[in-house]
């Protein structure tokens, strides 16, 4: 056996051996690895697309800068949300897409990440009078102070730290949010405090009152948010930790996917897949004989790479992801019947099995190259054409594909060129070979 021959040996075993321990996920918790990353079409979860009101925006700042700052403050409001596996992309110059696996309050996740949460402070201007509830019938005005550079300013939420948590107050056991004011919040808070003591101070969450405490003490740096719900707190705080969202988002679109069609497309995918790969087995060897068994040998080994490389990227599953991968199976074959083809006309031609195999290769490869290289174009195009449109679905076919088809070529040239390299030296009647 050749050094060369070897080294390519060992190294397609070490391969292996590396995908098999990422693909089988023995005591996972232990070393950090995780499952396959499914897609929001077979986990289930919710859709959304959202489009921003870039006229709103502040003059000062671009348009791109504007969705920058939204699309960063929109994936920390659902990284404080819990969502696992999200997606959040840029769509176009005004659109951003979110899928949320998993989310089954979608309308709740709405308010999450796409709320403004503008949070002004108010004091009162005037009352008039007894609601029928019995609550005094109130006129707010904004609450504003001197700040350090000498001007007049509103009191809000900018002036916030990103500090904000939900803590149970243990005399009432009910939530509220602790907050914390940067310098500037600090000396407005201070004045606005100090000249409302025992009067009610309002808080105002876009427009609509959430708590009107009494001013007990002047405050400098520290407040207290009451008046709402463990989720409406913990939504709030994430709110103000993230900041409010640079422009007003609206969505356009929006769907769920239930989990319970998720797994039905799962299933019926390994179904298709397992006797895709069947018929491709027993197609191979009953007409390739040897050569098709390692053929064979060499697609189970391209399926465990493949799919420990959508694990290490890590690449999300899709269901047209799913069909992708099926497919690149068969493309993967196909190299190979392009290189048995040529062997077998080499062999017919009289020449030994070790010549037949490397003409057989060399000669097959330009074909091979040609062919994926068009694949790889398409999949571009594919994928260019789901980003701007917003099919996720077809980008995830476009990128599955990509990758299954580069790796197809590294299969068909090398571990199966190296698996008929050891067999010739053993097997040298072509019959074995479908000739």
């Amino acid at each position: 056996m050749k050094k060369s021959n070897l080294y390519l040996l060992i190294f397609i075993v070490i391969l292996l051996a590396f995908a098999i321990w990422v693909v089988i996920p023995l005591d996972s918790s232990r070393f950090g690895r995780q499952g396959l990353s499914l897609g929001l079409d077979l986990k289930g979860g919710s859709y959304l697309v959202y489009q921003a009101d870039l006229t709103q925006k502040d003059p000062s700042q671009s348009d791109d800068d504007a969705m920058e700052g939204v699309l960063g403050k929109i994936e920390r409001r659902i990284n404080a949300y819990g969502v696992t596996e999200p997606l959040i992309q840029r769509q176009g110059a005004d659109r951003i897409l979110v899928q949320l696996p998993g989310v089954k309050d979608v309308d709740d996740a709405k308010k999450a990440i796409g709320q403004v949460a503008e949070l002004d402070f108010r004091e009162v201007e005037s009352q008039q009078g007894i609601s029928e509830s019995g609550e005094a019938r109130v006129n707010w005005k904004k609450a504003t102070a001197t700040g350090k550079d000498g001007k007049e300013k509103e009191l809000t939420g900018k002036y916030l730290k990103p500090n904000a948590q939900v803590v149970i107050n243990p005399q009432i056991q009910k939530p509220e949010i602790a907050f914390e004011w940067d310098e500037e919040g600090t000396i407005l808070f201070e004045q606005i405090t100090k000249r409302n003591l025992n009067k009610p101070l309002g808080i105002f969450l876009d427009n609509e009152l959430i708590s009107a405490p009494t001013v007990q003490a002047v405050i400098k740096d520290k407040g207290v948010i009451t008046g709402l719900d463990i989720e409406g707190s913990r939504r709030l705080a994430i709110q103000l930790n993230s900041g409010s969202l640079d422009v007003p988002l609206k969505i356009i679109q929006e769907y769920n996917v239930d989990a319970t069609l998720g797994s039905d497309s799962i299933q019926k995918s390994l179904l298709a897949g397992a006797i895709g790969a069947v018929m491709i087995i027993i197609f191979m060897i009953s007409y390739y004989r040897l050569s098709g068994f390692l053929a064979c040998v060499a697609l189970i080994i391209y399926s465990l790479l493949l799919i420990a490389i959508f694990k290490l990227i890590p690449i999300t599953l899709t269901l047209p992801g799913a069909a992708a991968f099926i497919v690149s199976l068969g493309m993967a074959v196909d190299a190979n019947v392009l290189i048995f083809e040529r062997m077998k006309e080499e062999l017919r031609w009289g020449r030994t099995l070790g010549a037949a195999l490397e003409i057989g290769f060399s000669r097959a490869w330009p074909a091979i190259r040609d062919s994926n290289v068009t694949t790889f174009i398409a999949c571009i195009i594919l994928a260019w054409f789901g980003q701007t449109l917003g099919a996720f679905m077809v980008t995830g076919f476009a990128v599955t594909l990509f990758i299954g088809v580069a790796l197809s070529m590294f299969s068909a040239i090398t571990i199966s060129r190296v698996l008929l390299r050891l067999t010739v030296q053993v097997v040298r009647r072509p019959s074995a070979y479908g000739v």
